[in-house]
């Protein structure tokens, strides 16, 4: 099935293709169990149980989950109090405030503060918006702690080593040192170059991730990932690295532009997707409300988003398996970024373009029913974004790009694709070339 334009929506009656058992198998049979079966090197499989624990081969390992079970899932009260959801990485385990108005409770930042010097790394746009409230949190009854800044250009065309150089630059000059503690305030752009910077500076220097876009409040400013791009290929120079704390003050998002603001409902929608059908509906019934900025609704998609990316960083913090997951519709989607150029789409609209064509080659294998792909179609059309690639987009610019994506393993590229009913999905390299093409010449005109 092909959807050519964000305006329209056409059933093939194309064949569908088969393929053989994917070498890497996610199954969320429901929402408290979950699956993993690896390839004959790995362990035989995972099992995940909300409980508390999962068993690992032979071996069980007590871990706890701080994903919300279903029965209380739906609950979108709104509390003064921050929520507080951790990311379980035993001595690097940390929190995510979540919750209206934490920029003024500085108690919050400043017990993750480590030595007496801070570098903020900002950009031009959130700089005048939130910098002196962050500076005034960080030294408000705290006068031992002084404060720099380093303000950057702000899009993912600067997110490279030019931009990067000037966050070393002013570390240098200011003279920080391994106590040090530098802090993302900004969007998935300047928390990803600021996290490399902490890693990589002195060999490591602690850091915290304030972000303010909706894309970075529920993805990118959890677990780790930091880094810049190349010409030749999105994220591909970083380091997992993890954060002190992560703190979501939900007011950053009333200055947020619409289309921000629609990008990183992209990353809401994968959520539902991959592994929380239930939270998958309740998107659908409640789109309306996120795209009117409702703040009950908001809150609860940020935590349930929140929870559902520590759950998986918990278990998969540098992306052996179940952590690529989290990937859907991002190898078409960084394609798209990559060769329309950087900075011409958002993140988030590109990967909701790769959604829709991951969508459409799992519906190709014969993996998915049409009722998936209409949906996911139908909720993309909702927050407003697009359905498929920029025209200028080439079979063969898709498949050179993609063939340096970070999941391409001894050659081969395993991409995240939907099987099964909604919620489920696998991690594979074992799948039809052919339904790969077909995709590929559906929604490209060369």
């Amino acid at each position: 099935m092909a959807l050519s334009t964000a305006n329209s929506f056409s059933p093939s009656l194309s064949s569908k293709h088969t393929s053989k058992q994917p070498e890497l198998y996610t199954w969320f049979r429901s929402p408290n169990a979950i699956a993993l079966k690896s390839p004959p090197l790995a362990p035989a499989s995972i099992e995940l149980k909300r409980n508390g624990g999962f068993v690992l081969g032979e071996y069980k390992v007590n871990r706890r989950i701080y994903a919300s079970s279903a029965a209380p899932m739906m609950d979108q009260t709104v509390s003064k109090a921050p929520t507080i959801v951790e990311v379980d990485l035993g001595q690097r385990s940390y929190p995510i405030y979540i919750g209206s108005g934490l920029l003024d409770h500085p108690d919050l930042l400043q017990k993750h503060v480590q030595g007496k010097k801070v570098l903020v790394v900002t950009n031009n746009t959130v700089a005048p918006l939130y910098l002196d409230k962050v500076t005034d949190a960080l030294t408000r009854g705290n006068p031992n702690v002084s404060v720099e800044n380093v303000i950057l250009p702000d899009g993912e065309n600067y997110k490279n080593m030019d931009t990067l150089m000037k966050v070393f630059d002013k570390a240098i000059e200011s003279r920080l040192d391994r106590r040090c503690t530098f802090v993302a305030l900004g969007g998935g752009v300047i928390g990803d170059m600021c996290g490399y910077a902490a890693a990589s500076y002195l060999r490591g220097v602690n850091f915290i991730q304030i972000p303010t876009t909706v894309m970075a409040q529920v993805d990118s400013s959890v677990g780790g990932k930091t880094g810049i791009n190349h010409r030749l290929g999105k994220n591909l120079i970083g380091a997992f690295y993890q954060p002190q704390c992560v703190l979501v003050d939900t007011d950053t998002l009333n200055t947020l532009p619409d289309r921000e603001l629609a990008s990183g409902l992209a990353e809401v929608i994968k959520y539902g997707l991959i592994r929380d059908a239930e939270f998958f509906e309740w998107q659908e019934q409640n789109m309306h409300k996120l795209m009117a900025r409702d703040p009950s609704a908001f809150a609860y998609a940020i935590k349930r988003s929140c929870e559902n990316k520590a759950e998986v960083v918990s278990l998969d913090e540098k992306e052996s398996g179940l952590r690529a997951t989290l990937n859907l519709g991002h190898t078409f989607g960084h394609a798209i970024e990559t060769g329309f150029g950087y900075g011409q789409w958002l993140h988030g609209e590109a990967v909701a373009a790769g959604m829709v064509m991951a969508v459409d080659m799992s519906y190709w294998l014969g993996w998915i029913d049409d009722s998936i792909v209409k949906r996911v179609h139908n909720i993309l059309q909702q927050a407003k974004l697009p359905t498929a690639p920029p025209d200028t987009m080439t079979v063969e610019m898709f498949k050179s790009i993609m063939a340096v994506d970070k999941k391409v393993a001894d050659g081969l590229l395993r991409l995240i694709l939907l099987k099964g009913p909604l919620g489920n999905c696998v991690f594979t390299g074992n799948y039809d070339r052919k339904a790969l093409d077909d995709t590929l010449h559906a929604f490209c005109k060369s």
